[in-house]
């Protein structure tokens, strides 16, 4: 199977965490192609773009192409990126705690959701969803 599984996960160059709730939707959405640095699909299978690059995503910004790299499951290693994100911007909130994946990543904040978290304000400012 060559179709990421929604929601598909992904990171930037500032190690900000975007959880999208599928892969036409993270194609549409995604703005700006080289700020991508990874992603992942439901399953923790690391994504590619449509020339194979397992860490680049190319095209013009909000038409964007991702599919999976082929390789193995990277679950340890996405649960690290989540955690590092949670560590960086959401200080003081915890990734989720579930051992089984599919819970694990059910627990992501998605953007446009009612689930998504905000980053806390700096003073005097209110909160914004990133």
């Amino acid at each position: 199977m060559t179709t990421p599984i929604g929601p598909v996960i992904l990171f930037d160059d500032d190690h900000h965490m975007y959880v999208l709730q599928d892969r036409a939707f993270a194609e549409a959405w995604w703005e700006m192609p080289d700020e991508y640095v990874c992603g992942f699909d439901a399953l923790a299978r690391p994504l590619r773009d449509a020339l194979a690059r397992p860490l680049r995503m190319t095209g013009e910004p909000h038409q964007v192409a991702l599919e999976l790299t082929g390789g193995e499951p990277a679950e340890a290693d996405l649960r690290r990126l989540v955690a590092d994100h949670y560590q960086r911007f959401l200080k003081g909130q915890a990734p989720p705690g579930a051992s089984d994946l599919s819970a694990f990543v059910a627990g992501l904040p998605v953007e446009g959701s009612s689930r998504r978290r905000t980053r806390p304000a700096p003073a005097n400012q209110e909160a914004s969803p990133q």
